[in-house]
């Protein structure tokens, strides 16, 4: 991989980070529910869902 691409796996993380952080997080530790799940659960799973498919996106696009 070049360098540029390592850069964006960087910035991934960077992002990743700060959505995981604490602050975000307690954004949406609300007692509501979407489709019978907390948002607490889908904030977390899609956050984490969307980092793979972005990294995944990366992988596929820029191999060499």
């Amino acid at each position: 991989m070049k360098k540029r691409h390592i850069q964006k796996f960087v910035v991934l993380g960077i992002g990743l980070w700060l959505l995981f952080n604490v602050p975000f997080i307690l954004l949406n530790n609300e007692a509501t529910s979407f489709l019978g799940i907390p948002i607490f659960y889908v904030y977390l799973f899609s956050v984490w869902i969307l980092g793979i498919l972005i990294s995944y996106f990366i992988i596929t696009k820029y191999n060499e």
